[in-house]
């Protein structure tokens, strides 16, 4: 084998396992975004899902403020 076949191929070899290298670490920093991004968006949807409790029970509490008011108003037709 000669000298420069010898180099064309340890050249192609560091090529090819710096090529690799960075995908892996491309790979692995991709894969820890997209886990940031799932834990952030878990984070988003808990808030979702509470501020949506919260409208409810706020209308639900709302309603009964409407059927006492109207409660008082009657007692007070009737005391007059």
């Amino acid at each position: 084998m000669s000298e420069t076949m010898g180099i064309a191929l340890l050249s192609f070899a560091g090529t090819l396992l710096g090529t690799l290298g960075g995908i892996l670490a491309a790979n692995r920093l991709t894969n820890y975004r997209i886990e940031r991004l799932e834990k952030q968006v878990e984070k988003h949807n808990q808030v979702i899902d509470r501020v949506y409790k919260l409208e409810q029970a706020d209308a639900v509490e709302e309603e009964e403020l409407k059927v006492i008011n109207h409660r008082i108003r009657d007692l007070e037709k009737y005391h007059k």
